[in-house]
């Protein structure tokens, strides 16, 4: 019998975060460790009468490409990714792992062509959402493997997973719908505002936001959610900002990184920890040395650091910036291979000011 949480996680997927209606054309991707999900997604997805098609994933399958694949496989796009991203009305994507490090022994430079073939596929889903064609929604499963990376036992992470997301209470759509009244009152108040700055530790940095939207991300796109963000004017971002968490991409961790921008574009960039990964990813193409989001963290159910940003970025008491591609709905017009987040605790004498005037000190809105 699935695990009551799970029912009404997917329910809420299904029925309000992605709203799907009859006849959608419904894509359900997700790794073969997270069937008890996509079974529970299939269903919701039959019952609003909509059409699903399930893509399974293994991560075992890519450590194979990564191991025997030459330059022109890796750099290849499939097929079925491409009809995916071109043919469906909504995607749910199913983030589950069994080996969150599994890539970590992977050159960094096989890691970096792989990513830039994503960037054709980034660049149809850009688009496609910008016109209102397509909608999407990632949803977490938890595994044993995750539970780990976050320093607790199954249960726990499973309580803390479904409590994210509202799924430990009966109707989890009226406290969304609550988050989403709260976060309308910080993105009207900052939809006003031209300019935004960020200081704390090792940490002043300022971004025009002036004519930019501002989005309240209340579980439509991501679950858990509990955030809001735009994506600053391409050529404004001004100063230093210092990130107190690593920053993991394809299970490598970048720690203690430092970035130092000018006229928008990244002029230094340091790392304790796999500062060449770094380096890379920020010379990756012509937008990953730009700041295509900045960002607030609100939900306060998310209550420690787990290695994974699906939970992290939504921390409250937290920022994060994101590298490479911006989010059409907000304005940004930067386009690249990767959106890479990087989060900064703010709960020790974190600030930010809206056109000077000071709105959050602590982790906490003032406003």
């Amino acid at each position: 019998m699935a695990d009551i949480r799970m029912e009404r996680l997917a329910d809420l997927i299904v029925n309000y975060s992605v709203s799907a209606q009859k006849g959608q054309e419904i894509f359900i991707i997700g790794p073969t460790i997270s069937y008890p999900m996509i079974e529970q997604l299939y269903k919701y997805v039959l019952l609003a009468k909509a059409y699903p098609t399930v893509i399974f994933l293994d991560e075992r399958l890519d450590d194979i490409q990564f191991r025997y694949g030459e330059d022109h496989q890796l750099q290849h796009v499939p097929l079925l990714s491409r009809h995916a991203v071109e043919e469906a009305d909504i995607l749910i994507r199913v983030k589950a792992e069994r080996n969150p490090r599994h890539l970590a022994n992977v050159e960094t430079g096989k890691i970096a062509k792989n990513v830039a073939s994503r960037r054709e596929i980034s660049d149809i889903m850009s688009e496609r959402i910008r016109k209102g064609e397509l909608s999407w929604n990632l949803v977490p499963f938890p595994t044993e493997s995750m539970a780990q990376e976050g320093s607790m036992n199954l249960m726990d992470y499973e309580d803390f997973v479904y409590k994210a997301c509202f799924a430990h209470v009966d109707e989890p759509k009226k406290e969304w719908m609550k988050v989403s009244e709260h976060q309308q009152k910080i993105v009207d108040y900052l939809g006003r505002k031209s300019e935004l700055r960020y200081v704390g530790e090792d940490t002043d940095i300022t971004f025009a936001i002036k004519g930019r939207i501002w989005i309240n991300a209340d579980g439509k796109k991501n679950m858990p959610d509990g955030e809001v963000f735009t994506g600053p004017l391409e050529d404004s971002a001004e100063g230093t900002i210092r990130f107190t968490y690593p920053a993991i991409y394809s299970g490598n961790e970048v720690e203690d990184i430092r970035l130092t921008f000018k006229k928008g574009v990244v002029t230094e960039a340091r790392a304790r920890k796999g500062e060449e990964l770094l380096r890379q990813m920020v010379g990756l193409d012509e937008g990953s040395n730009r700041v295509g989001e900045v960002a607030i963290g609100t939900n306060y159910e998310v209550t420690q650091f787990t290695k994974d940003m699906l939970f992290d970025e939504k921390m409250g008491g937290t920022i994060h910036m994101a590298l490479g591609r911006g989010i059409p709905e907000t304005g940004s017009e930067i386009m690249s291979a990767i959106h890479w987040d990087m989060l900064k605790d703010m709960r020790k004498g974190g600030k930010i000011f809206a056109d000077g005037e000071l709105f959050y000190e602590n982790g906490k809105f003032l406003i």
